[in-house]
């Protein structure tokens, strides 16, 4: 795709604090929600932190040649969940954080020093576009239903925590306007509009949940709540204005283990985190798959796997060491780029210094947790749905009318879009690993005996004579 700034392109301060802010909406929901989902007292701040050290660390081992950000990881959920509950006897809370995430990503340093010496043909031939096309689409199709589940609900709740209370039609007007003006900037725009679509349509779509939500406040209706502002109300708390690192929480946290307990428990720790690790290393495949389809660089050659591994690796070992949260590339990330045009490395950096100072700033991390659902539910339809179709263009020199190829493709689009996944205890294997590890088997199979390239013949509607006239032509003439 025509890019207007390329990777080692450096826009203009002022235009660089945007397009920094840009990524950093379009990242923030996700690697906040992580956080809030395992609970356990984990703190947001520290892991929009941790994702912006994890991030500087993959763009050193990059060489600054990968425009992605790293936020904190889904697949990573249960095993954080059996850190923190290890069993009666055991429970290393915070330290268990950590350990399960140095685990991990010492799975990305072994795979990374095997592409070292093996190479990387091998991806290339169990995983050509085939395969890889369509499991990059299904990284956006999977995330379908969280867009729009997103996109009909408000951040007020009612009086248990548990479901919003406006109406899901007062919420769905507010993210198709989010979405209405950023599909009008990104089309319609000048230069700069067209470069910042999501910061104007996350700003209109806010407004009016305000305009809503002041409505609802002073009509006594809760229908109309879509911004919960009482959140501001944590400001006047000395908390809310610092994160709260798990190293720190490490050593003040509780930390209670039965006699004779402590290899069982970091077995269960091992076991939780290294299969989801190799997990989250197809979804690394397909990511810098789908990037390198973007900015025309192939960055499994150039910086190479191996280092794309470690920087993902230990930067989701340095990411936990702050936020609790191992961290990964975030599709969120490569969908901003796609869409703006703007794969500039320089943004993914300034994006993360800003995630640091971000942390410290309470009324900013505030703000930006104020945001409504169903305002990121209309910016995520956008971008999901960018993941979706730049993988489906992968496949455009696909002969579709192969059977092999068809197959193939079908089946990594049902068994993804089906929701295919496998649970072994606290281990998923989620649908894009299963459509994935499905797709290069079946792509496997059907090419077991592939045909034979057929040999060049004559034309059958060549007459006997003019072979025969041809035949002599070719003979060497006595002198």
């Amino acid at each position: 795709m025509k890019l207007t700034y390329g990777v080692k392109d450096r826009p203009k301060f002022p235009q660089l604090l945007l397009f920094a802010l840009q990524q950093l909406l379009a990242i923030l929901a996700a690697t906040i929600a992580v956080p809030a989902v395992v609970g356990h007292g984990m703190s947001q701040s520290a892991a929009l932190f941790g994702a912006g050290v994890g991030t500087i660390v993959y763009l050193l081992f990059t060489k600054f040649k990968s425009p992605v950000f790293l936020g904190s990881s889904f697949a990573f959920l249960g095993s954080m969940a059996a850190a923190f509950a290890g069993g009666v006897s055991a429970s290393l809370g915070y330290f268990g954080l950590i350990l399960g995430a140095l685990f991990a990503g010492l799975v990305y340093v072994v795979i990374a020093v095997v592409v070292k010496f093996a190479g990387t043909k091998w991806i290339d031939k169990i995983m050509p576009a085939v395969v890889i096309g369509p499991t990059v689409a299904i990284i956006g199709l999977s995330l379908a239903g969280n867009a729009i589940g997103d996109l009909m609900k408000g951040s007020v709740l009612d009086e248990l925590q548990v479901a919003p209370v406006a109406s899901p039609y007062v919420a769905i007007i507010c993210g198709l306007v989010t979405l209405g003006v950023t599909v009008a900037c990104s089309v319609y725009g000048k230069k700069m509009l067209k470069m910042i679509p999501f910061i104007i349509g996350i700003l209109a779509g806010y407004a009016v949940a305000a305009v809503f939500t002041g409505i609802g406040w002073a009509a006594n209706c809760d229908e109309l709540k879509i911004i919960n502002f009482g959140i501001f109300g944590q400001l006047t708390t000395a908390e809310a204005w610092y994160p709260h690192f798990s190293f720190l929480e490490m050593f003040g946290g509780e930390f209670t283990i039965a006699e004779g307990t402590v290899g069982g428990y970091i077995g269960t720790i091992a076991v939780a985190y290294i299969p989801v690790a190799f997990v989250v290393f197809a979804e690394h495949l397909a990511d810098h798959k789908n990037i390198s389809s973007i900015i025309e660089t192939d960055l499994l050659t150039d910086p190479g796997l191996s280092r794309t591994l470690l920087g993902d690796g230990i930067g989701s070992i340095a990411g936990a060491f702050f936020g609790g949260c191992p961290n990964t590339t975030y599709g969120e990330s490569v969908g901003c780029v796609a869409i703006s045009g703007n794969a500039s490395v320089a943004t993914i950096f300034v994006t993360a210094i800003m995630a640091i100072l971000a942390s410290f700033l309470a009324p900013f991390v505030l703000f930006l947790a104020s945001i409504p659902s169903c305002v990121m539910g209309g910016v995520c339809i956008a971008l999901y749905g960018f993941i979706a179709v730049s993988g489906l263009k992968m496949i455009q020199k696909v002969d579709l009318e192969d059977n092999r190829n068809l197959f193939v493709v079908s089946v990594i689009l049902i068994a993804g879009v089906g929701g295919m996944s496998i649970s072994f205890g606290q281990v998923t294997i989620t649908e894009v690993a299963c459509a994935l590890i499905l797709g290069i088997l079946v792509n496997l199979l059907v090419n077991i005996r592939k045909p034979a390239a057929p040999a060049e013949a004559a034309p059958e509607d060549t007459p006997a004579p003019a072979l025969e006239e041809a035949a002599a032509a070719e003979e060497p003439k006595e002198e």
